[in-house]
């Protein structure tokens, strides 16, 4: 109602519960309720660390426990030391890479991405809250990519094949930024090898994990050398594998 009104939910509930309904609120109503249509879809808005960052079909919606990755970034970095390259792997809508830039705003930012629909959103949102601070790359992970940063921030598709998701997201959310094999870890396979000449020294990689995935994407990370730690989201689960030299 408050999407229909163009006017924010605290003003609705103060200022605006005797207006009459506007028109276009049925048909939002219906989106959600007949057509299951994720809320962020139907407003075009989600947040993300205090960002407004817009979203529709074709991009993954950013999820609130993405927000353990820049968490353990920060705790990595002192207040004496700062990264000045940061790299976000399968960007989507730009959303970890905005909140890094608002986080250390003078960071050489890179943003990586495959599908050409997510980017159109990525570019979108850092033209809206950083225009001219981050560099776009459509690429397969870092097949782009020759240098070396102080930060890697990446949330692969972890999610097992043929799992059974909430309509919102099955029949709405895109495909290839949710599935990633029968047990999910397809994409941290490609990964584990890929981030080595990646990470300065120094540096972290903190990648997103799914809650019963710790174990077995750690013991990926090892067998490439990494020294991993697993931190957990402000639910409890294991969210973000620490990767450091």
């Amino acid at each position: 109602m408050a999407h229909a009104l163009e006017v924010t939910r605290e003003s609705l509930l103060l200022e605006h519960l005797e207006d009459p309904i506007p028109p276009a609120f049925a048909n939002l109503l219906h989106r959600r309720v007949s057509d299951r249509e994720p809320i962020a879809y139907i407003t075009g808005i989600r947040q993300f660390w205090s960002l407004d960052l817009a979203v529709g079909p074709g991009v993954l919606i950013p999820r609130p426990d993405s927000e353990t990755l820049l968490e353990v970034a920060i705790a990595h970095f002192s207040a004496a030391t700062s990264p000045t390259s940061i790299l976000d792997l399968g960007t989507g809508s730009a959303a970890l890479l905005l909140a890094a830039l608002a986080e250390w705003p003078h960071a050489r930012v890179i943003g990586v991405e495959r599908s050409s629909a997510a980017l159109a959103w990525a570019r979108a949102n850092i033209a809206r809250h950083a225009p001219g601070h981050a560099k776009l790359i459509q690429a397969d992970w870092a097949d782009a990519l020759d240098a070396r940063f102080d930060l890697i921030l990446c949330n692969p598709p972890y999610v097992e094949t043929g799992t059974d998701l909430a309509p919102e997201v099955a029949l709405h959310e895109p495909a290839e930024a949710l599935f990633a094999g029968p047990d999910g870890l397809a994409c941290h396979r490609l990964l584990a090898p890929q981030l080595t000449p990646l990470l300065a020294p120094g540096g972290i990689a903190c990648i997103e994990i799914g809650a019963t995935q710790a174990a077995a994407a750690t013991a990926l990370f090892q067998a490439e050398g990494w020294t991993v730690h697993t931190r957990r989201d402000l639910a409890g689960r294991d969210r973000c594998l620490a990767l450091t030299r």
